[in-house]
């Protein structure tokens, strides 16, 4: 089985890209030996990991990549099935493009407001600049931080349905157990039975792009 590649990215802060990778990179982790790569500056997914009690680590290789990201890539890709990448929030850098051109999927995280989608415009063009030369690439938008008890609004629907990358059926919703687990250096694969609804999101985006 080839390694399968995905990039989490948005250039917009704040998205929840940190908190797609690692709980994506837990649930891949369930089904073949998967690595994260932590490209982003700010290092978020390497403070995550090392959050982790000594007793229960992080359940995923967590790497920090500052230089040629492509050469960690091809290093270390053959030793896993999956490697999730944390791009830095920012097109500005060369790694995110590389990030991008490395990804079979690019996974992009957006808050449920227009605002936060339009924001993304620049990333889509990004991404169809590399579909130019990498026509099998697949890109998702994922809306994140949905209130649990709200749906879409009719304006955030008919931003999606202009933009050119399609949003994957599943949202994830605005749940204490993310940012919970975040300061624990865990997973909610690690949460116990009140995590079980935010899992099942998980392994419904899991699901939705394998």
């Amino acid at each position: 089985m080839a390694t399968r590649i995905f990039s989490i990215a948005n250039q917009k802060g704040g998205s929840g890209k940190t908190t797609l990778t690692m709980n994506l990179a837990a649930g891949l982790n369930k089904r073949g030996r998967t690595l994260v790569i932590d490209a982003d500056p700010q290092g978020s997914a390497s403070q995550w990991s090392g959050s982790a009690d000594e007793q229960n680590p992080f359940p995923v290789s967590v790497i920090s990549v500052s230089g040629n990201l492509t050469h960690e890539v091809n290093r270390f890709s053959n030793d896993y099935e999956y490697v999730v990448i944390d791009c830095p929030p920012t097109l500005e850098t060369e790694n995110t493009t590389k990030a991008m051109v490395a990804a079979d999927t690019i996974l992009i995280p957006v808050l449920p407001s227009p605002v936060d989608l339009w924001a993304s415009i620049r990333l889509a063009n990004t991404i169809e600049q590399i579909k130019q030369i990498k026509p099998d690439l697949r890109a998702h938008l994922i809306v994140n931080q949905l209130e649990p008890r709200s749906a879409l609004s009719r304006a955030m629907k008919d931003a999606l349905e202009e933009f050119d990358i399609p949003a994957l059926t599943t949202s994830l919703r605005r749940r204490a157990i993310y940012r919970n687990v975040a300061i624990e250096g865990s997973s909610v694969y690690c949460a116990g039975k009140v995590a079980q609804p935010a899992v099942d999101e998980i392994e419904q985006i899991i699901e939705e792009v394998l």
